[in-house]
């Protein structure tokens, strides 16, 4: 076999290698990309739900027996739509076929119907003598051979024999915490009665009773969050607002008007949790007002307004959420939600004055009843009411609070609550963090990594540098238990000396440096690429001298208690985990990244640049600072970029080591929630295809979009700094 067959078959396998290798990295590469496209495609997918518009379509209308009705409803399930007769005949009727499936005589006349808030299938009745029952609806599922049956029923829960109110003006009924509460307007006279829970039920006997006195007649009532307040509403628009947390003794805590003088009321209700009233005015306005009450006593501000082509003549509230219906006077509907701030969708469902019409539970069906020979049902499209843009990313107005604020608080034990999906503290919080890590860790890794690879002797490098890299491998669930549980109370009970650290540790190695410079250079020169090992214990030293003198420290400087210095002096309040204890242990796990990154990025820089520099008569630190740094600075602004994602998607750390508040203060002892720990946190709990669900990947796709473009950013930025220094 000759040379040329050789080299021949040598050329053949180095074609084939190659070809290999190119078809290998480059599957692997379209497979990165590919994966980042599902990806960045899945989390579009569950998010756009939330930014689709709501919609009313016309649903299935049936023919009901000729009876004049009082009132419709939709069951919980939807399956059943349920009509309240004036005669006191219930009759359920399938909402899909519109076939009757049960009726039912309650023996009673109807004279007015109303839901008790805040549940959904007791219905509070007034009869022509002015006695007032409780009517409980039932949907019971049932299997029989196999087969799924709806049975529907109705009865009298607290008994038939009812409470005597009289003629009334206004009624409301209201349910909290084992008590029922009834509240009866006779003109400008308020009856209120408060029934125990027993073990039966109600004691509808032995009632508690005041009576109170309006200034003007009252034409609607509502009784407030609790049981704590009730208003008292005239058809100009008066309000009194009177405390009845102290039952015995309630008082007048505030009188006004809800509308201006040249205005006239058209329509109001109370939304859900009773916290703020909705009113309409003849000018085509709609303006939710929250009550406050505070140490200066009761008020009411305008929240939010609202407006429709014709002035609206009545509110219809949804069950379980904070959203209304406001129907104008020309029949149209208007589905509106506070939170957001908008309104819906709009239909013109022909809907007259005086029209029963109700909403579901799950606020997907509108039940009317245009004549009393039959029933109209719309369907609401409108999962996801508390979205968009404005209550996402700016400040909202929420109840109960004195101003708009950014707020996330996704759940709460109160069926009343209001949700606040703010991003804008998650990601706050993210910045904040990532921030406070990278003050600690960038000054520390880039300076560790530029004398590892430039001033450090071989041997000691060939073991400093992978003790540090092996830092990466270590979990980060493990920094962050010792971050929480160990770091964050020393931390607490040391706040003056961690302080004087930062004050301590330079003077002594400033002073140290000092030392270092007077001796001899026979003797520097021994230790050439060994300070590292002298400067370990200095460290060791200044640090425990500093913790020594912490009591020292806080009784010179802070009185005896720096926590309580930084809260009365500089209005900086201390919690136990927080940006000092993310910013400490979060810099460990980023250190390691950066540090090998730039590590490499300075030991690559040419040995024949760094020779010529120091034989054209430049010392080691004009080398460093002209020739080395900037040869090596594509790298080193690729480990800071680098270490930033890491630590704007770090979880587990922040997650144990910050309190999970969502604040928005740069105060280094407050904590923050981040994007990834809210996540964390959070989708596990969260109801499939919930707004809380979806908005939980919004924020994963602001974090997967902030991390791609800040790399996309650090590559640009990269190769422009590769082109500008790399002809060096």
């Amino acid at each position: 076999m000759d040379e040329h067959d050789s080299l021949g078959r040598l050329s053949r396998r180095r074609y084939w290698t190659n070809r290999i290798t190119e078809s290998v990295v480059g599957v692997g590469g379209g497979a990165v990309i590919a994966a980042i496209t599902l990806i960045f495609a899945y989390l579009l997918w569950v998010v756009a739900p939330i930014f689709a518009s709501a919609e009313i379509k016309t649903g299935n209308k049936f023919q009901a027996a000729e009876r004049p009705t009082a009132l419709v409803d939709v069951s919980e399930n939807g399956e059943v739509v349920s009509r309240f007769s004036h005669d006191g005949i219930v009759e359920f009727y399938n909402e899909a076929t519109g076939r009757p499936v049960a009726a039912f005589n309650l023996g009673l006349q109807i004279d007015t119907i109303q839901r008790t808030y805040p549940l959904v299938d007791l219905y509070a009745i007034v009869d022509p003598q002015g006695t007032l029952h409780f009517v409980r609806s039932q949907h019971i599922v049932d299997f029989v051979d196999g087969q799924r049956q709806l049975e529907s029923s109705v009865d009298f829960p607290f008994g038939r024999n009812g409470i005597e109110i009289g003629t009334i003006s206004a009624l409301d009924t209201h349910l909290f915490d084992g008590e029922l509460m009834v509240a009866a307007a006779q003109d400008t006279a308020l009856v209120l009665r408060k029934y125990a829970n027993t073990e039966l039920g109600f004691d509808l006997g032995t009632a508690r009773q005041v009576t109170l006195n309006a200034g003007f007649v009252v034409t609607k009532l509502f009784i407030g969050p609790r049981n704590q307040w009730l208003y008292a509403l005239g058809d100009a628009g008066e309000i009194e607002i009177f405390g009845t947390g102290n039952f015995r003794k309630p008082t007048r805590i505030y009188r006004g008007s809800l509308v201006q003088p040249d205005e006239q009321m058209t329509a109001v209700t109370a939304l859900l949790g009773r916290y703020s009233l909705v009113v309409a005015t003849d000018n085509n306005k709609t303006t939710q007002f929250g009550i406050y009450t505070d140490a200066l006593g009761t008020r009411i501000d305008a929240i939010r307004q609202f407006d429709t082509p014709t002035p609206v003549q009545r509110f219809v509230t949804e069950p379980r959420r904070k959203g209304f219906l406001a129907i104008d006077t020309d029949g149209s509907v208007h589905l509106m939600y506070p939170t957001s701030g908008r309104q819906l969708a709009s239909y013109a469902a022909q809907i007259g004055p005086d029209t029963p019409v109700q909403i579901s539970a799950r606020s997907n069906v509108l039940a009317s009843a245009p004549t009393d020979s039959s029933i109209a049902l719309f369907e609401l499209h409108n999962e996801h009411p508390e979205i968009s843009f404005s209550s996402l990313w700016s400040k909202v107005w929420y109840e109960g609070y004195e101003e708009p604020i950014f707020s996330w608080q996704s759940s709460s034990a109160d069926n009343d609550f209001e949700p606040k999906f703010s991003l804008t503290p998650l990601a706050f919080g993210t910045l904040k963090a990532a921030f406070y890590a990278l003050l600690f860790a960038v000054p520390i890794a880039i300076m560790g990594a530029i004398y590892t690879a430039y001033f450090m002797a071989p041997a000691m490098r060939s073991w400093v540098k992978p003790g540090i890299e092996i830092m990466a491998a270590l979990p980060t669930v493990i920094l962050g238990f010792i971050g929480g549980l160990w770091l964050a109370p020393i931390v607490e009970d040391n706040l003056a000396g961690v302080l004087s650290i930062f004050v301590i540790l330079p003077a002594g190695l400033f002073a140290l440096a000092l030392l270092w410079s007077l001796m001899p250079d026979q003797k520097i020169r021994v230790f050439n690429g060994w300070y590292g090992m002298i400067v370990v214990p200095l460290i060791v030293l200044t640090v425990y001298t500093a913790f020594a003198a912490g009591p020292w420290f806080e009784e010179a400087l802070f009185g005896g208690d720096s926590r309580a210095w930084f809260r009365t002096v500089l209005g900086l309040d201390y919690d136990q985990r927080n940006a000092l204890i993310v910013g400490l242990i979060m810099g460990l796990a980023v250190i390691p990244t950066i540090f090998s990154i730039a590590e490499d990025a300075v030991y690559a820089v040419p040995t024949h640049l760094v020779r010529g520099s120091l034989a054209l008569g430049a010392t080691e630190w004009q080398t460093l600072v002209k020739v080395v740094l900037l040869t090596a600075s594509p790298g080193i602004f690729s480990a800071v970029m680098i270490g930033m994602g890491r630590a704007v998607g770090e979880t587990m750390i922040v997650l144990m080591a910050t309190g999970n508040t969502p604040l928005m203060e740069w105060n280094i002892f407050e904590g923050m929630r981040t994007f990834a720990a809210n996540i964390a946190v959070e989708l596990p709990e969260s109801e499939l295809n919930s707004s809380h669900y979806r908005i939980l990947f919004l924020a994963a796709l602001v974090l997967f979009a902030f991390t791609f473009f800040i790399n996309t950013i650090a590559e640009v930025v990269r190769q422009r700094l590769r082109a500008r220094y790399g002809s060096l």
